[in-house]
C-alpha cells in the first residue's frame, strides 16, 4: 500500500519553471522505480521522465529533454521534477506512479498513483 501525492502545480508564463514535488508513504520507497506522466484534455497519457531505484538512471520523453530535470530524495520518501523552460504544451496535468523494475515508459505497469496537479503554460 503507497499513497502517492503531488504539489507544486499551478499558472506559469512561457519560458518559466516549475519544480513539482510527489510524497510518498511507507517505508519501502527505494524499493520503486519512479515515473512522472501527463495527460492534457482530449489525449493520452503521456510519459515524461523515471528514475531508477538509487536515482542512478533517469529517463526522459523527448519533448522535455533538456528543460526537465527527474531526481529523487529517498531520505524523504519523494521524487522531483524541476520545469525549467516550459512551453504551451507542457499544460497538462501531472501525476507521479510508483513500478517495479522494468516499468520506464510503460504506464500501465506502474502500480501506484497519486492524484495530479495542474500545470498550465500560458503563452
Amino acid at each position: 500500500q503507497v499513497q502517492l501525492v503531488e504539489s507544486g502545480g499551478g499558472l506559469v508564463q512561457a519560458g518559466g519553471s516549475l519544480r513539482l514535488a510527489c510524497a510518498a508513504s511507507g517505508r519501502t520507497f527505494s524499493t520503486y522505480v519512479m515515473g512522472w506522466f501527463r495527460q492534457a484534455p482530449g489525449k493520452e497519457r503521456e510519459f515524461v521522465s523515471a528514475i531508477s531505484r538509487s536515482g542512478g538512471s533517469i529517463y526522459y520523453a523527448d519533448s522535455v529533454k533538456g528543460r526537465f530535470t527527474c531526481s529523487r530524495d529517498n531520505a524523504k520518501n519523494t521524487v522531483y521534477l524541476q520545469m525549467n523552460s516550459l512551453k504551451p504544451e507542457d499544460t497538462a496535468v501531472y501525476y507521479c506512479a510508483a513500478g517495479p523494475f522494468g516499468v520506464r515508459e510503460i504506464a500501465e505497469k506502474y502500480d501506484y498513483w497519486g492524484q495530479g496537479t495542474q500545470v498550465t503554460v500560458s503563452s
